[in-house]
């Protein structure tokens, strides 16, 4: 029993209610304990996120994923959760406070802590609520979060496994340090702006006695960061340049704090670029630091001349001047900082070179420096420039945990789709650095490590062990860094499974994953770092396959940003044009990991296919077409069942063809095509004369029962990327409660197809295809008749002419077709396969009228492309002008070439 649809398909009606459904029923995880297993894990988001376009593209791509293998029978489990954001969520915290005129230091560790776990249960659940109303099928029954006390467990586990092998360590290294969190970030963590600076040229002179060939007693340098010569160790210069040769293993003596330091040799100094030397300040410098070792400067010897704050402070050797300590590092808040201070303080004594350049008209000038545009690294939640600072953090050996996953991926063991980023990976992996996972913060997994008061570290589980390692009676403190969040989210594919107790049945049954789903923009930061923990805790790679799509990019290609006001609100979309049309945005454009241009008007195209299929389906309705019992394609004699009894079959293959390789946009394509030309715009006409008779005739009661049946198969394809409305109808086609679509079966059509009767139809679609648009090029009336001729018919021709002359009267409009020579007189051909129709059109349309017509439309679309030529071939255009104003000519050249063929066509038709 059907249940008669609305007039209007309206998605906020359906959406909501159709998930509650299948949450409380259970259906996201049904009970499929013999089934084969299929598994993906989601990337869990911010807790205190919510969903970007980025999130929605993400999301889509697994939920299609994990819904075709649900309805493909399989036990599909997909683990949902959040990430505990350590830096993120502590500074939500921290801003709610400081709106009281409080703050997290009038307040004890555990307390804060409190405060954060308080902030989660009330606030932290905004994200999981918005990937429900995309449609994603999570198992929400097990709901992860990386601060659960299992996950806990497991992430002191293997910090303390790593550090008896060897593969974690404390090292006194650089770090991304960020001034205003007073912590160490991660690369992913720091966003580079292009901003305004300069470049300030020095003299450092050569220590007494010491000249150049060129009787110079000074070294030039160069630098965008004047302020920390207060920190230099060296000068660098390249070992081939033969204008340092002589000075090679001298000294200079720095200004300012009067520290001789060497002239090393090392292939960082560029003999191109300026003069050739580069200050050394290892402490303050990720280059300057390997600088520095290779020099023979051990990093527990590096000079470090701020404080967390980016205040200067003193050196170890005592030689920063006392007017300088304390400073900020930049002028702010109207005073002036260590750089203006060294600069100023250079000037006066002689050591500033000037650069000297030419006003306007021609003057020269000199000034203190030279002014460029500086890329310069800030915190993307901090705000504030990053300083390279060196401190003591903890490590891992990443080196060595990259070996694995290294070969994993030469082997095949892993598969990266697609293939093109195997080189960005292996180059990445192979020159790795240790990962500092360490921060300096309040909310996170904090360090399993104790020290005495000499400083020695005993790494456990628990402070009893720790305490029993150190022995009784010596007095230990705890670590107070956490992990970075990169270190405990690289657990998620096992530890959400039970892991480390690998008798779990669902680590046993769902581990390795199947598949993993990600941005490329965290290859690094998350997919290798589960890669390199997965392959050495568990011995086994977390999927056998990655998935890295694109970006979604604003409508003109640029990348969204806040502070360019572009970025798309997906939950906007939703709300105009409903979950399933944004979907199949989404699917139908993820072509492979190319990124996405946003297109409100494709997605607002992909509501109107929905609203095409809700018509359908009423139309089916109101011819007594409601649901199938079969899964296996009826039995059909008339031509048009039997064609789209085939077109299923050969739709489901390239469906399942396109989801085995990751294609999304060819999997998506695929169903649209078949929906709405196949479907709705060709099938559905061919049956209407079916009905206007005996409702109870077999020719009825057959193609009532393949076009329910044809119906049901294009909802159970279409589902993965319409989850909604695929499911409203199939409900509404049939009373089956217990059978709901999200587990249906996947289409097994299993049929045999009259191959002659699919041609027939192909060849009525192609002979109506080519009437409608050549009545277009001549500007006939759609609805008119014309009368047609068929010299030489096929046998495929006079076969379907005699069985299907109502249909092509009807399609074609052409009445009647003659088997036989045309009269004399004007006329078009039209072409169906082998076979070319004549149709007079004597009475029908002016011939010179049309001629002329034509020939002035063909003339003006010809000039357009010789102009537009001349423009896309002009350099200074294509380089110069703006973006869209480029793709505009290219978009009306593509426009009026089209035009010109379409015109020659229409002229050659008249003869």
């Amino acid at each position: 029993m059907t249940t008669e649809l609305p007039t209007t398909f309206d998605p906020a009606q359906i959406e909501a209610r159709w998930y509650q459904h299948w949450e409380e029923k259970g259906l996201f995880r049904p009970e499929r304990p013999y089934a084969e297993p299929f598994t993906i894990v989601n990337p869990p988001p911010n807790v205190t996120g919510s969903l970007h376009i980025g999130h929605a593209l993400d999301n889509t791509l697994q939920d299609i994923v994990i819904r075709y293998e649900r309805l493909r029978g399989k036990d599909a489990l997909w683990v949902v959760g959040t990430d505990h954001a350590g830096i993120a969520t502590q500074m939500v915290v921290e801003r709610q406070l400081e709106e009281r005129q409080d703050k997290r230091t009038n307040y004890s560790r555990e307390d804060f802590v409190e405060k954060v776990w308080e902030w989660k249960e009330e606030s932290g659940g905004t994200i999981t609520r918005q990937l429900r109303r995309l449609g994603c099928s999570m198992d929400w029954s097990r709901e992860q979060f990386t601060m659960d006390p299992h996950f806990n467990d497991a992430v002191l586990k293997v910090f303390v496994d790593l550090y008896n092998d060897g593969l974690i360590y404390r090292d006194k290294r650089l770090v991304n340090w960020d001034p205003k969190l007073k912590t160490a970030i991660s690369d992913l963590e720091v966003e580079s702006e292009n901003i305004p600076g300069h470049f300030w040229h020095f003299k450092y002179p050569l220590e007494d006695g010491v000249t150049l060939a060129d009787g110079r007693d000074y070294i030039e340098v160069a630098t965008t960061r004047p302020e920390t010569m207060l920190a230099d160790m060296a000068v660098a210069v390249h070992p081939t340049d033969e204008r340092y040769k002589s000075v090679v293993g001298k000294h200079v003596v720095l200004p300012i704090t009067g520290r001789r330091v060497p002239i090393v040799e090392d292939e960082h100094a560029d003999p191109e670029l300026g003069s050739g030397a580069v200050k050394i300040t290892p402490g303050h410098d990720f280059n300057d630091f390997d600088v520095g070792k290779r020099a023979g400067f051990a990093p527990a010897d590096m000079l470090n001349m701020l404080d967390g704050d980016a205040n200067v402070c003193q050196t170890s050797d005592g030689l920063v001047p006392d007017e300088f300590v304390g400073l900020h590092r930049f002028k702010r808040d109207g005073t002036g900082g260590a750089r203006e201070l060294v600069v100023q303080r250079l000037k006066v004594q002689g050591f500033l070179i000037p650069h000297v350049t030419k006003t306007k008209k021609g003057e020269e000038v000199e000034l203190d420096a030279e002014p460029r545009t500086i890329a310069t690294p800030f915190g993307d939640r901090g705000g504030v420039v990053i300083e390279p600072w060196l401190t003591d953090q903890w490590y891992v050996n990443a080196a060595e945990l990259a070996k694995a996953p290294i070969q994993a991926v030469k082997d095949g063991t892993i598969e990266i789709v697609p293939k093109s980023w195997e080189k960005t990976f292996f180059n990445w992996m192979e020159n790795i650095q240790p990962w500092c996972v360490s921060r300096q913060l309040w909310w996170g997994h904090r360090i399993p490590a104790w020290f005495d008061d000499n400083g020695n570290v005993f790494v456990a589980a628990t402070e009893e062990e720790a305490q029993a390692q150190a022995g009784a009676g010596v007095a230990l403190k705890r670590d107070e860094d956490v992990l970075d969040t990169w270190f405990s989210s690289g657990l998620w594919p096992f530890a959400t499974l039970g892991w480390p107790d690998e008798s779990a049945p669902l680590f046993q049954k769902h581990y390795p994953n199947d598949l993993l789903v990600s941005g490329f923009d965290i290859l690094f930061f998350w997919d290798a770092r589960m890669m390199m923990q997965g392959m050495h805790l568990t011995g086994q790679a977390p999927w056998p396959k990655l998935y890295l799509h694109g970006l979604v990019r604003a409508a003109d290609g640029q990348k969204m940003s806040k502070s360019k006001g572009n970025v798309v609100d997906p939950l906007g979309l939703i709300d105009q044009y409903g979950a399933d049309a944004l979907r199949f945005f989404m699917a139908a454009m993820e072509s492979q990991g190319r990124d996405i241009k946003m297109d409100d008007k494709r997605v607002e195209g992909y509501r109107n296919f929905a609203t095409k299929l809700w018509n359908a389906t009423r139309f089916c309705q109101s011819n007594g077409i409601g649901a199938s019992d079969s899964l296996a394609a009826p039995a059909a004699k008339l031509a048009a069942n039997q064609w789209i009894i085939g077109e299923v079959a050969q739709t489901v293959e390239a469906l399942d063809a396109a989801m085995a390789d990751l294609r999304f946009d060819a999997a998506a394509n695929t169903v649209y095509h078949f929906v709405w030309d196949r479907f709705c715009d060709w099938y559905l006409e061919l049956i209407k004369p079916v009905f206007t008779g005996d409702a109870n005739s077999p020719a009825a009661v057959e193609t009532r029962a393949v076009a329910g049946w044809a119906l049901d198969q294009i909802l159970v394809m279409l589902h993965p990327f319409m989850p909604f409305i695929t499911e409203e109808l199939w409900n509404a086609q049939g009373d089956r409660a217990n059978y709901p679509l999200i587990t249906a079966k996947w289409p097994e059509p299993k049929a045999s197809v009259d191959a002659h009767a699919v041609a027939a139809i192909d060849w009525v679609i192609e002979l109506t295809s080519n009437v409608r648009s050549a009545k277009n090029e001549l500007g006939i009336a759609p609805g008119a008749k014309l009368a047609a001729f068929l010299p030489e018919a096929s046998d495929l021709a006079s076969s379907t002419i005699e069985r299907s002359s109502a249909a092509i009267e009807r399609l074609a409009r052409l009445t009647p077709v003659t088997l036989g020579e045309a009269p004399a007189g004007a006329a078009m051909q039209v072409t169906a396969g082998s076979d070319v129709f004549i149709i007079p059109l004597e009475g029908v349309i002016d011939i010179a009228d049309e001629k002329a017509r034509i020939a002035k439309a063909l003339a003006a679309s010809e000039k357009e492309v010789k102009a537009l030529d001349g423009r896309l071939s002009n350099t200074n255009f294509v380089e110069r002008a703006k973006p869209e104003a480029v793709e505009k000519a290219k978009a009306d050249h593509a426009h009026h070439s089209a035009e010109v063929e379409r015109l020659r066509a229409a002229l050659a038709r008249l003869g």
